[in-house]
């Protein structure tokens, strides 16, 4: 599995979390990393759908690869969709495609907590970002 240097660190700060309330802080934290998005990209076309809450992504295609923002109302949504992003920034098509985000997650130590609805969530925003960057 070829990480990014932010995934890394990601991975490394939620592998050293004991336990789920010390990840429920990381998450949070990582949430507030999150770029906001202006009122004119929170339209909806942005908005995913299938996601219990309210998520909006945007994606944009630089030399160095495919590059995405996020955010959601809930802030735990939004430390996850961090978790998401950093994964995913600046991967190629090929590699988003063949991303396991069920295995992502539990390398993190948060596949117990991500209730049905969150994971539906979480793979509907992936899904999107298959279709943004096939289209």
């Amino acid at each position: 599995m070829n990480l990014s240097a932010a995934a890394a660190r990601a991975l490394a700060e939620f592998q050293a979390a004991s336990g789920w309330e010390a990840r429920a802080r990381l998450l949070l934290q990582w949430g507030e990393r999150l770029a906001p998005l202006s009122e004119a990209e929170r339209i909806p076309d942005n908005q995913i759908r299938g996601c219990d809450s309210q998520v909006w992504l945007v994606a944009e295609r630089r030399e160095d690869g495919w590059h995405f923002r996020a955010t959601s109302e809930a802030r735990l949504v939004r430390g996850l969709l961090a978790l998401l992003l950093v994964r995913v920034e600046g991967l190629d098509a090929d590699a988003i495609a063949a991303l396991d985000l069920n295995d992502w997650f539990a390398q993190l130590g948060l596949s117990r907590q991500l209730s049905p609805s969150r994971s539906n969530g979480l793979n509907a925003v992936l899904q999107r970002l298959r279709e943004l960057i096939t289209a």
